[in-house]
């Protein structure tokens, strides 16, 4: 028997305690050294395993220390190498992190393979995975065709980093692009751990304090899609990828459409998997239940760096949970798993509707009705209860009742449903309309509207008009002049039950989603020219023979003691006395100690998007990070602690972005670096 797992039937692997090597250097060819953990099977000297590679900036030594551990921890007891490397300028790694996937972090990346590939203890393929950045990444460094890089796992991420990121969303900026922006500003800003790299931690971290940068100027300093996002963009050459890909995504999280395109577009053995999840691995992830998704990646990972027979060839080539119902006032969703063995499916029907003053009809190809002119001039509230555009804590941050914002938008229901039907993929809108406003906006949302008249989102879609076109070269609208656009909605697996109705709403403003135009706009829709698409999916009998997906399984996680659980909350409230209405969130992590090296660590986010008085240029983001961690000393050393504060505030003229931004950091009780950004950034048709 070897001592990192037996085989079994089914070709299981009896689980065996790995060894983890807590620190290792990576040394580049340009002298910078990456921190690296490993979790190796027992005798993997004697018999080489492949390894699976995760290549992130979340700091492998404290914020992702426990769910490393469950993951990798897991791949090792399955007979795989688990690497966890910080990216070069992040957690104990040296150098500087100036920006998301520079071609510098690329090379760095290559670098990392050839070296896992090299080991002693590594049979010469390598595996990458990852969610959200080390998702991106996975695909962006197989587009590069390392020679060790046998398969890929991307959980959450896009091929497309303008037109389906964080960013911007159909040309529109969306929030999450300070809340992000400033999530990356407090990680940049936290120092390397000095029972790592010893007395030059305060150095490394003053370096990183001075030079990683203001990202979210660098992003509003590209409002359109130039050479700045195409770079490492795959779906600029989907070709250049030929290694098998698993894609997996969640109906809740921010990048569910990528699923459908990589199916699309590669020609490499791909399989998808959209389930109910946020933004999180699918054994962690909710709402909705959670699978054993680190068992579907060991199948997948015994199938390609293996060579073992999983029954991976005959999954279906997309695997997606059909959502019956979510409540909208609590998380929990159900639904049922479905398959389609290609994507775009045949089986999938176009139905279209077409709108009429309050009502969707089904598009019969009859008359198109009369020259019904609907016109609305939304207010900034229509987006308050909108939730986050990539949900990541399961219970605040999804959409609430869309009753609470359908009074500012123009809204048409269908007749209640005779039978049920389901929908699978993107749903299309087609609008005739003018606007008299040189710039705009428009938004959609598909809803749900129960026996009880509570309405769920189910998707939705922006557009910046004036990217109609396109979003290189974006035009100005003329006011007044008719204009005929498509807004894409967000795929979705979704069954609308007999008895329900399907309500389009459309506005001109979605805040705080999505930054709202320069000036207030009124749209006027032209309804004898719009309609709807619905991705209509008749149900199939072998839906209910799909393979069992199983429960959730974990290695165990490091000793650790939480202090201070974790807080969420998302309050809406309206100053009546000042006409102040504000959008406030408190995403704070638990306080936690690891046990086995003693130190304490924590995450406090505060954030608050408000406007006063209905006036646009009072539109404000703030965003507030607090990051901390904390040392006793011991046989005579000094306690060691340090804490860094970060804070961004987003505001907009008719004509001009505007940042404000500072950093404080401490060691100790003394603050050691401060700095302070004033920008203003001019608006692009934005």
């Amino acid at each position: 028997m070897q001592a990192h797992g037996q085989a079994t039937a089914a070709g299981q692997i009896r689980p065996a305690q790995p060894r983890v090597i807590d620190n290792v250097w990576i040394t580049l060819s340009d002298g910078c050294s990456l921190a690296a953990k490993l979790w190796l099977p027992p005798d993997a000297q004697d018999h080489p395993v492949p390894a699976v590679l995760e290549y992130i900036p979340y700091r492998k030594r404290d914020h992702k220390a426990i769910r490393d551990a469950e993951i990798h921890g897991f791949f090792a007891r399955h007979g795989y190498a688990g690497v966890r490397v910080d990216l070069r300028g992040s957690g104990d790694s040296e150098g500087l992190l100036r920006d998301e996937y520079l071609q510098r972090e690329l090379d760095d990346g290559l670098e990392v393979l050839r070296w896992i590939a090299a080991q002693p203890w590594c049979s010469g393929k390598v595996g990458l995975f990852g969610l959200s950045w080390g998702g991106f990444n996975a695909l962006q460094i197989a587009a590069l065709r390392p020679p060790a890089l046998g398969a890929v796992i991307s959980v959450c991420s896009s091929d497309d980093r303008y037109a389906d990121d964080v960013h911007y969303m159909g040309g529109c900026l969306l929030t999450d692009n300070l809340s992000w922006a400033s999530t990356m500003f407090g990680f940049n800003a936290c120092p390397p751990d000095p029972a790592v790299v010893g007395e030059r931690w305060r150095e490394m971290w003053l370096e990183r304090l001075e030079g990683s940068g203001l990202w979210i100027k660098h992003w509003l300093q590209h409002q359109r899609r130039t050479a700045f996002w195409t770079h490492a963009s795959v779906c600029e050459d989907y070709d250049a990828i030929q290694v098998p890909v698993m894609a997996v995504s969640g109906w809740a999280d921010g990048y569910s459409n990528t699923v459908f395109r990589l199916l699309q577009h590669l020609s490499v053995p791909r399989r998808g998997l959209v389930g109910p999840w946020g933004h999180k691995y699918p054994h962690m992830g909710g709402p909705g239940p959670a699978i054993d998704f680190l068992g579907e990646c060991v199948r997948w990972w015994d199938h390609w760096l293996k060579g073992i027979e999983r029954g991976v060839g005959d999954d279906p080539m997309l695997r997606a949970w059909m959502l019956d119902r979510r409540d909208p006032l609590s998380p929990e969703t159900t639904g049922r798993w479905v398959a389609e063995t290609v994507w775009p499916s045949p089986d999938i029907e176009r139905r279209g509707y077409r709108l009429i003053p309050g009502a969707l009809v089904p598009d019969d190809g009859g008359s198109t009705g009369g020259g019904d002119e609907l016109s609305i001039k939304s207010p900034l509230s229509v987006g308050l209860f909108a939730g986050k555009w990539c949900s990541y804590a399961e219970t605040t941050d999804l959409p609430s009742d869309q009753r609470l914002e359908d009074g500012g938008a123009l809204v048409f229901d269908t007749a209640p449903l005779t039978e049920d039907v389901s929908i699978l993929g993107a749903p299309e809108l087609e609008l005739e309309l003018a606007a008299d406003q040189p710039v705009a906006m428009v938004a959609a949302r598909l809803s749900d509207i129960g026996l009880d008249d509570r309405a769920t989102r189910v998707t939705f879609g922006v557009l910046n008009l004036t990217h109609r076109d396109g979003h290189t070269q974006p035009q100005p609208l003329e006011p007044g002049r008719r204009y005929r656009v498509r807004v894409p909605l967000n795929d979705v697996g979704q069954r609308f039950f007999a008895g329900h109705r399907i309500r389009l709403a459309i506005s001109s403003s979605y805040f705080p989603l999505a930054w709202p135009s320069p000036q207030p706009v009124q749209l006027t829709l032209y309804a004898a020219g719009c309609r709807l698409q619905l991705p209509v999916r008749t149900p199939k009998p072998e839906d209910a023979t799909l393979r069992d997906l199983g429960d959730p399984r974990t290695a165990p996680a490091p000793p650790h003691t939480v202090l201070v659980p974790a807080e969420r909350h998302w309050t809406v409230r309206h100053n009546l006395a000042n006409n102040e209405v504000a959008l406030d969130v408190v995403n704070n992590d638990a306080r936690v100690r690891l046990d086995d090296i003693d130190l304490t660590f924590s995450r406090n986010v505060k954030e608050c998007w408000s406007y006063r008085n209905e006036r646009y240029e009072t539109v404000r983001g703030e965003v507030v990070h607090e990051r901390s961690f904390a040392r006793p000393g011991g046989d005579g050393a000094p306690d060691w602690s340090a804490r860094t504060v970060t804070r961004t505030i987003l505001t907009s003229t008719v004509t001009a972005f505007l940042i404000r931004a500072t950093l404080d950091a401490y060691a100790g009780d003394i603050r050691v670096f401060a700095k302070s950004w004033d920008e203003a950034i001019p608006r692009d048709l934005m």
